[in-house]
């Protein structure tokens, strides 16, 4: 990445712009890694500077440095070389004549000052822009590769619309004297090789045509075919490295190829001549590497060896059924055992003495392979009784391998004891960085209530701050369970706990499982928030969205919605709306009901009042009586009637008891205001007054013999009250 500008100002302005960007995108610039107000850089095979573009030296470094010749066999191979490119440089005859006579049959060798002149001038020509392109990654793109006696070459090219080739890059190097041993075909196979790692950049990801003298390697190297089963494995492993590459080989005569033939001939010379390990035979050599115990010492310590005299002994004159354990486990596998040039063996596995085994274990555990793959090593090579035991214990017990064993097995969930009360387990945990922020996560472990909490930073005091608001919401929790992050641990927050004669539970390092509760419900709060496409102003709306459905939706584990088992009641959603709203239906029938017609206006009685009261027995509908009492707040003592059964009346009655007179059968006995048992109560009214009557203290004289009434009986009229009806057109008006 290279940021510029025209002006210092605008560097820096453009510079703060990329790394504004970087982080607002999570990314970080290693600081290492980068270069600031560098004057040149060298970038995509180019160095930039405030002149432009201009080539490398790496291009041009096969050309430029490329050494003198020494023979005419040499300047037969540079001449192939320029003649390569001579359409792109002009009066070439001219300037090789010193160089072409060298080539005369009668020529005498000498390298004359002209020669020297020529050889350098041809040489800076070839890497100027007369001849030298830029690299197009929209030209076709083909690499040259050839080898000599001495050295490799490459030359990385364009083919230019017209049909001709442009260098782009040059690169030699001499072979090392292993290298100088190799065959022909192993020679030009590692030039090929060597020029695409040389131009990986270039290569790597487009397609390109590779260009050989060597025509079995088009074979070999065909990208399309597979590879020969004679194959050399050197050249097995070449073609696997170049599988990797999007490109086409094609055979090129050896008199045209010789721009990359010079150069293999010419060939710079290189500090680390030496070929690099090869990684494959190195695992192979290691493979096939002898073991320490040979069968020579495992016959002499069997001969040496009690126990495995004795099974030799019954291996060659026949087995009879053992007294002695230890022979026992040789005797099941009599079958298996023979004797091999001295060496007990069990099928194709040697039996090695007691005196070899830490040897060979030792041996065996060389690669620190694990107790699994050295059993299996072992079956391939040897035994002896209980050799698996003998593995384990082996590997149990060697130190490093200790240090550096994979995590035991988890063992099965322990489930949090469930508080019997919301609030009273908590469980804390910090989501972030996400959405470019930190929040403070809180679950309460009885209803699973969750708060969120955006933070500007996560210092334990801003945590203190963000609880205190939260514990004046709902009140101090008994018990706070967090993991080990510094803001836990701090004793600032421990003291905060203390004061306020909170628990803190912590997890265990590095294992966030123990505080499961906030751990599962930081991923659902971080899925819901990724579903959401998320700005600065919609971070609170959504996130207020999410909790209100989370809240009211019923968990997996209680059954319950949170909002049920922490608040009683579930939360008004807008899905409330599509339920009918059963309060204003009866409302509205009660109106009904009251405003029915047909109906007589609010009636009331007072204790002592004459009234008719309906009669149903007799052949009068009404009879006279006096009010005694109010049974309920439409029912009246007489004997016992309903309002609508009676009504106001001026007829006089007297209340006086007469031994003679005879009891009416309505109004009860002579002389005693007795209600009848008969109960007669008729649906409420709704137009009725709801506040009883105010009741008027009359004393009814009581019958005695001869006495009579010292004071006129007394007519109290009620006052006028509200009825129902009002009340109730009161209360619908309010509610609309």
């Amino acid at each position: 990445m290279i940021v510029t500008g025209k002006s210092d100002a605008e560097h820096m302005a453009n510079l703060e712009e990329v790394l504004r960007r970087l982080h607002h995108h999570g990314l970080r610039a290693n600081k290492s890694k980068c270069e600031f107000f560098k004057e040149t850089i060298t970038f995509c095979g180019h160095d930039i500077n405030s002149e432009g573009l201009h080539k490398t030296t790496d291009k041009t470094a096969a050309m430029v440095n490329a050494p003198r010749t020494q023979s005419v066999a040499e300047v037969r191979s540079f001449l192939g070389l320029v003649n390569y490119y001579n359409k792109f440089l002009p009066n070439l005859a001219t300037i090789l004549h010193p160089l072409n006579q060298m080539l005369e049959s009668n020529y005498q060798w000498n390298w004359t000052d002209q020669c020297e002149e020529a050889f350098c001038k041809v040489k800076a020509m070839i890497v100027s822009d007369l001849v030298l392109t830029h690299y197009d990654p929209d030209l076709p793109l083909q690499l040259a590769c050839d080898a000599s006696p001495v050295g490799i070459g490459a030359v990385l090219s364009h083919v230019m619309t017209d049909g001709t080739e442009r260098p782009i890059a040059f690169a030699s190097r001499s072979l090392s004297k292993a290298e100088r041993n190799y065959a022909q075909i192993d020679k030009d196979a590692l030039a090929t090789v060597w020029g695409v790692k040389k131009f990986h950049n270039y290569l790597f990801g487009r397609n390109f045509t590779l260009l050989t003298d060597h025509g079995p390697l088009t074979s070999i190297f065909h990208p399309s075919k597979s590879l020969p089963v004679v194959t050399a494995a050197r050249l097995q492993r070449y073609a696997l490295f170049l599988a990797g590459f999007d490109y086409t080989i094609r055979y090129k005569n050896t008199k045209l190829h010789g721009n990359a033939d010079g150069l293999s001939r010419l060939p710079l010379h290189s500090e680390t001549t030496e070929e690099e390990p090869d990684p494959v035979g190195l695992f192979y050599a290691t493979q096939f590497e002898p073991l320490p115990v040979t069968a020579e010492q495992v016959k002499r310590e069997t001969q040496r060896d009690p126990l495995l005299v004795k099974v030799h002994e019954l291996v060659m004159k026949g087995w009879s059924t053992p007294q002695d354990e230890a022979i026992k486990p040789f005797y099941q596998r009599k079958e298996e055992l023979t004797v091999h040039c001295g060496v007990l063996m069990l099928g194709h596995r040697a039996v090695i003495p007691a005196k070899l085994r830490n040897q060979v274990l030792t041996e065996l555990h060389e690669g620190h392979l694990g107790i699994v793959k050295m059993k299996s090593l072992a079956r391939s090579y040897i035994w002896w009784p209980q050799i698996d035991k003998d593995i384990e214990h082996l590997a149990k017990s060697y130190p490093g391998c200790q240090l550096q064993q994979n995590e035991a097995g988890k063992v099965p969930l322990h489930p949090w004891e469930w508080p019997t009360t919301p609030w009273q387990r908590i469980h804390l945990d910090f989501a972030g960085p996400f959405l470019g922020r930190m929040f403070l996560i809180i679950v309460d472990e009885h209803s699973k209530w969750p708060e969120v909490e955006i933070m500007p930073s996560t210092t334990s005091t801003q945590t203190i701050d963000r609880l205190r608001t939260i514990f004046a919401r709902y009140g101090v929790p008994a018990q706070v369970v967090t993991d080990n992050g510094p803001q836990f641990t701090s004793a600032e927050f421990q003291l905060f706990l203390k004061t306020n004669g909170i628990k803190h539970i912590t997890t265990a390092p590095f294992h966030p499982a123990t505080n499961g509760q906030a751990e599962r419900f930081v991923q659902s709060f971080k899925h819901a928030m990724k579903c959401e496409k998320q700005s600065a102003s919609q971070l609170k709306t959504n996130m207020a969205k999410f909790l209100l459905a989370y809240r009211n939706t019923p968990h997996s584990t209680t059954g319950e919605s949170p909002s049920v088992l922490f608040l009683g009641r579930p939360l008004r959603t807008r899905l409330d709306l599509v339920k009918p709203d059963l309060q204003r239906k009866v409302m509205n029938r009660q109106i009904d009901q009251a405003g029915r017609k047909g109906h007589s206006p609010t009636r009331q009685l007072s204790i002592g009042q004459t009234v008719m009261a309906r009669n149903y027995s007799g052949k009068d509908k009404w009879l006279p009586g006096i009010v005694r009492a109010q049974t309920g707040p439409l029912s009246y003592e007489i004997k016992r009637r309903h309002i609508d059964q009676l009504r106001a009346s001026s007829v006089k009655v007297n209340d006086q008891s007469d031994n003679t007179a005879e009891p009416h059968p309505e109004l009860g006995e002579t002389g005693q205001n007795i209600a009848l048992a008969e109960e007669i109560v008729a649906e409420p009214d709704i137009e009725l007054a709801t506040n009883p009557p105010v009741v008027q203290q009359q004393e009814a004289g009581r019958a005695t013999t001869g006495s009579e009434q010292r004071y006129p009986t007394r007519s109290h009229q009620p006052p006028e009250r509200w009825g129902l009806n009002c009340l109730i057109r009161k209360l619908f008006k309010k509610t609309t």
